[in-house]
């Protein structure tokens, strides 16, 4: 895990005085170092049966399809109002300081398929929270688990996510 660790970079000050922004470009153009990431990712559900991954834009997405590939499994995207082209559901939450909304297509899964989430940071757990109300409040499947390459744990998001199966590759 250190490895992956160190192919991430920290930006001080970005995108606002005061944040510690997580990089993950290095990780991404290193080959080896993400194909270690994913395939942490593929050993954790080889023998799961998940039919879909889910990853939640933008960045998410990068995980989402890489390990689906990996698992023999499909992907499906969670994206931000007006951008998918077919008939959605949508999820509004809450921010600091007003709302924000995720959608998702409304044939996005079949009845009782196993799904698992994937998200590059858990962070303050407001977009995961929407997310897995989005999935649940519309289908019938079975979440198998929430993966992120990286918590930051000082800003508690698994608290907005009681009783949710997570796991994170990395944690600062």
């Amino acid at each position: 895990m250190e490895e992956i660790k160190a192919a991430i970079r920290t930006i001080p000050d970005f995108p606002k005085p005061g944040i510690q922004f997580k990089d993950i470009t290095p990780l991404l153009a290193d080959g080896a170092r993400f194909y270690e990431t994913i395939n942490r990712f593929e050993a954790r559900h080889e023998n799961h049966g998940i039919d879909m991954v889910v990853g939640i834009e933008a960045r998410g997405f990068i995980f989402a399809s890489a390990l689906a590939y990996a698992l023999g499994a499909g992907t499906c995207l969670v994206r931000k109002p007006g951008k998918l082209p077919h008939t959605v559901h949508q999820q509004t939450y809450e921010l600091e300081y007003g709302t924000d909304a995720v959608e998702i297509h409304a044939d996005a899964f079949l009845p009782d398929q196993r799904i698992l989430i994937v998200d590059d940071v858990l962070a303050t757990g407001g977009t995961m929270a929407a997310t897995i109300a989005l999935i649940q409040n519309n289908f019938e499947v079975k979440l198998i688990e929430i993966d992120f390459l990286i918590e930051l744990t000082f800003l508690n998001g698994r608290d907005k996510l009681p009783g949710q199966p997570i796991h994170a590759l990395v944690t600062y």
